[in-house]
């Protein structure tokens, strides 16, 4: 060792004084071999520490030598049968494989991925072998997210393990008639079987993050034992540039994740080409964990390189491994041996020297680290026991390992799904498949007898792991009782005269009522993102706590406040700073407890509706896969109601977003007793019914006088539709306005205006929740459709409105388009006249933006003013008297385009 640390010396610089260099370096070498690599790291941080300390300059760097992390003397070697489970990974490669290319045999377009399982499936064998426990009465389980393209892999072991049949196998990526197996994890589509989806990429690694955090959390608070559970999350180096891969880790190290490991399939490619053609992502990746916190192990090398490591005393074979790139790599294990050895080895006359006893086929059976069932599992064991850290393993594989030149090392691996005859006999050969050449055109399963050694063997491994894995819960076994809607009374009765308030201090108050329940009250999640104050909840820090893992290491400034800042270790709040997405992460970790606890928790995520909804849509959508229950809650919600703050504050388009996604129940609530019935509604159906919906309400800072419940109006309230007020019965012409949010108000000024200038009675109708209306006209007309001799349905909306007279205007504070779902259920030879707030926003005060997207009390009434004389009911002058009447600048630009 002393001769290789001299080289590094030598390369460094000039050496003034070799004799005290050897002295140094000879102390260093006898603390590693009699003391450990523990004890001479200490001693080193200690001497960079005084040096600096004392002004010198040292150099920072965050990565490590491109050699594995745990040296060959400290691996912990698999105790399992590596013969059989060599023989099971052989016939899950190949049922994977039978299964892609079957299905693309039979319909071309299906698509299917085979590379990602190929490169990690020693991985994933050694994790579900040694390492990952199913949910017991003494575990809870871990957690797994399972790299998306790997899917065909997990299918195949569950083949052979009995849980699913050649049946579901063949209808891979068949899933309409309920027989098939999904493309990647999805928890919607297989609810006993995937746990998490792990795609769109990127979003695997940051909600591992959070999960893993949620698991500590519950553990904090005393819901849950979770101190023995680990959260393990597989992902692709070329995922990693996905923004929230990485977008958390610090989040990881600061909250000290130890229950966290990501393992990152370093197999160098992406769909398109290398990852890092020019450089090493293993390096960077490295810098990146370490530099945030990090236990980082590299596993890179398999053991065919230990004994060549070994005689490299000068440090050139470390130095060539450093030097080669990634794009190099990836084109010595497209080629052969003979190719490693001219362009490899070949760098340096030494090297060449050191393989001159080794044949080209000694050199092409050079493994890389991922490939290795003991590499792997002492990494893995490493991972399993650290404590005070997160963990990342950086392991190097080859992309389409064993699929030989149709896709090994390939730039077209990520992409094949099909293999000719040649190919599928070549990788038959490969993996020793027991399958005749007369059948091979088939392509067919390969399952031994049941009680086949391997077989018995597979099943006892999951056996002393508590049962399989993938396993997902559907419900919770837990009952939780739901308090009746009167227990939210504060927030259901009209507001005394002279007192006014919004519906996002209604939400405080439903949520401070639940809070106090002696059963629920502990199971609410409230979830911010650096709003509090501006949702009127600061008042919670104190009464509740902020989580902290670390408790309060300072006293807070406004300690001498009533609502201080107050962190503690058992807190309930999460608060995530500026961050949206990890708020988002953290609502799914809470929003599926039920699965992943058998813990029913009440997350109620409260964000700015604008920067929330359009920023976490991807992780709205994974949230319904995993068939979440909970509450996001967009706080100054609409494109007027936040006056002063301008155009990337202010929202008309997130219940566009909201409807676009089935399970979500989407309200856009004008006043606090609709609040209270729609949020009661929520926890009966998620918590008491266990449903897999969730709950988006928008809720605004605008305060006025709030008229109560009235008797009845429940069940309006939950379909998305009542009438508020009914206009005078004496007028001879009437309209119908229907509004939510506090553009109803715009609506209800409307009458008014209507009925004292221009003699016009106008019903006015709530409508919480006009995407739920939508959704009920669209069920009701698709009835119809394929029940044509049966008696017709008839749409909610259109029940509601077909005995009532005159056109009809519907106006919300969102784009026209929101209003519009419901166009197609308006009774027959009626007008139907929406009004929104199409267009960027801007600043100014509520009245004036109101005025500017020509929603605000006088745009309604001239839109029902135009519609009556559309309809020959009155004479258009009328029309224009109003609109000279209102001050309407009749050649105003649209607001659309301004």
């Amino acid at each position: 060792m002393s001769d290789q640390l001299n080289q590094v010396t030598t390369q460094i610089g000039a050496d003034p004084d070799m004799q005290e260099t050897k002295e140094w370096l000879d102390a260093l070498e006898a603390v590693l071999e009699n003391e450990g690599p523990e004890r001479a790291h200490y001693l080193m941080e200690r001497l960079v520490d005084l040096a600096r300390r004392r002004g010198a300059q040292i150099p920072f760097s965050s990565t490590t030598a491109y050699v594995n992390t745990i040296p060959t003397k400290q691996e912990a070697h698999c105790p399992g049968n590596l013969e059989y489970e060599e023989r099971l990974r052989s016939w899950m490669r190949w049922n994977a494989m039978a299964m892609v290319v079957k299905a693309n045999r039979a319909d071309g377009d299906l698509g299917g991925h085979l590379s990602s399982f190929a490169s990690l499936a020693n991985m994933l064998g050694i994790g579900f072998n040694h390492f990952w426990h199913a949910p017991t009465a003494d575990h809870g389980g871990d957690l797994l997210y399972i790299q998306g393209h790997s899917s065909p892999g997990v299918y195949a072991r569950a083949f052979l393990e009995g849980r699913l049949s050649e049946e579901q196998m063949l209808n891979f990526r068949k899933e309409v008639d309920g027989k098939g197996l999904s493309s990647y994890p999805h928890p919607k589509l297989m609810p006993d079987f995937w746990q998490f989806p792990t795609v769109s990429m990127g979003l695997g690694p940051h909600m591992a993050i959070y999960q893993a955090r949620f698991l500590k959390y519950l553990h904090a608070r005393g819901i849950a034992k979770t101190d023995n559970r680990k959260v393990w999350a597989f992902c692709g180096d070329g995922e990693m540039d996905e923004p929230e891969s990485l977008g958390a880790i610090g989040l990881a190290a600061r909250d000290m994740l130890d229950n966290l490991v990501i393992v990152v399939n370093c197999n160098l490619q992406r769909l398109d080409g290398p990852v890092r053609g020019n450089t090493k992502i293993i390096q960077e990746l490295e810098g990146e964990f370490r530099g945030a916190g990090w236990n980082v192990v590299k596993v890179i090398w398999g053991p065919g390189w230990d004994a060549l490591l070994a005689q490299d005393k000068e440090g050139i074979l470390q130095r060539v491994m450093m030097e080669t790139v990634d794009g190099e790599y990836q084109n010595y294990k497209a080629k052969d041996g003979a190719y490693v050895r001219k362009h490899f080895f070949g760098k340096h006359p030494k090297l060449l020297e050191m393989v001159a006893n080794m044949t080209d086929d000694d050199i092409w059976r050079l493994t890389r680290g991922g490939h290795d069932p003991h590499k792997i599992y002492a990494a893995f064991k490493i991972a399993q026991e650290h404590k005070g850290q997160p963990t990342v393993l950086l392991v190097k594989t080859i992309k389409g390992y064993g699929m030989g030149k149709s896709g090994e090392a390939r730039n077209t691996a990520h992409q094949t799904k099909k293999l000719d005859d040649e190919a599928i006999k070549e990788m038959r050969d490969r993996f020793s498949l027991p399958i005749p050449d007369d059948q091979l055109a088939d392509i067919p399963f390969f399952k031994p007898a049941d009680d086949a050694p391997e077989m018995v063997y597979l099943h006892e491994r999951r056996k002393a792991l508590g049962g399989y894995l993938p396993q997902r819960r559907r419900q919770a076994e837990e009952t939780l009782p739901v308090p009746a809607l009167d227990a939210f009374k504060n927030v259901l009765d009209a507001t005394p005269e002279g007192r006014e308030i919004s519906t996002t201090q209604a939400f405080v108050r439903v949520i401070s009522t639940l809070l106090k329940d002696p059963t629920l009250g502990q199971r609410v999640v409230p979830i911010l993102v650096d709003e509090s104050r501006t949702f009127g909840m600061e008042g919670l820090f104190r009464q509740i706590g902020i989580y902290n893992p670390k408790g309060q290491l300072y006293e807070p400034v406004d300690k001498d406040q009533v609502m201080y800042y107050r962190e503690d270790k058992a807190g309930q709040i999460l608060q995530e700073g500026i961050n949206e997405a990890g708020g988002m992460s953290s609502w799914i970790a809470a929003a599926t407890s039920y699965s992943t606890n058998d813990r029913i928790m009440i997350p109620f995520y409260t964000f700015y509706s604008m920067f929330g909804f359009q920023r976490i849509g991807d992780q709205v959508w994974a949230s319904a896969d995993m068939r979440a229950r909970g509450f996001l809650m967009g706080g100054t919600a609409g494109r007027t109601t936040l006056n002063g703050e301008g155009l990337q504050h202010e929202d008309g388009h997130s219940h566009i977003f909201a409807a676009t996604i089935p399970t979500c129940m989407p309200y856009d609530p004008t006043f606090s007793h609709e609040v209270a019935v729609i949020i009661q509604d929520g926890l009966r159906r998620m918590i008491a019914n266990q449903e897999d919906v969730f709950y988006y309400i928008t809720i605004m800072n605008e305060n006025y006088a709030q008229p109560g419940l009235k008797p009845g109006q429940e069940e309006g309230i939950l379909k998305g539709m009542y009438k508020l007020q009914e206009g005078s019965a004496d007028a001879k012409l009437r309209v119908q306005l229907i509004g939510c949010g506090t553009i109803l108000r715009e609506s209800i000024f409307a009458a008014e205006l209507l009925q004292n200038d221009w003699g016009v009675a106008a019903d006015v109708w709530s409508a919480p929740s006009l995407t739920l209306v939508a959704r009920d006209g669209q069920d009701a007309e698709r009835w119809n459709m394929v029940n044509p001799s049966k008696e017709q349905r008839v749409p909610y909306v259109t029940s509601l409105l077909q005995n009532t007279d005159g056109p009809i205007v519907a106006t919300t504070d969102y784009m026209r388009a929101f209003a519009e779902q419901i166009r197609a259920f308006m009774p027959k030879d009626r007008t139907y006249k929406v009004l929104g707030t199409d267009g960027f926003g801007r600043s100014d005060s509520r009245a004036k933006l109101r005025e500017f997207f020509e929603v605000n009390r006088y745009y309604v009434t001239v839109a029902a003013l135009k519609s009556l004389a559309d309809e020959g009911k009155i004479d258009v002058s009328v029309v224009e008297q109003a609109i000279a009447k209102y001050g309407i600048d009749a050649n105003k630009p649209n607001p659309v385009t301004q």
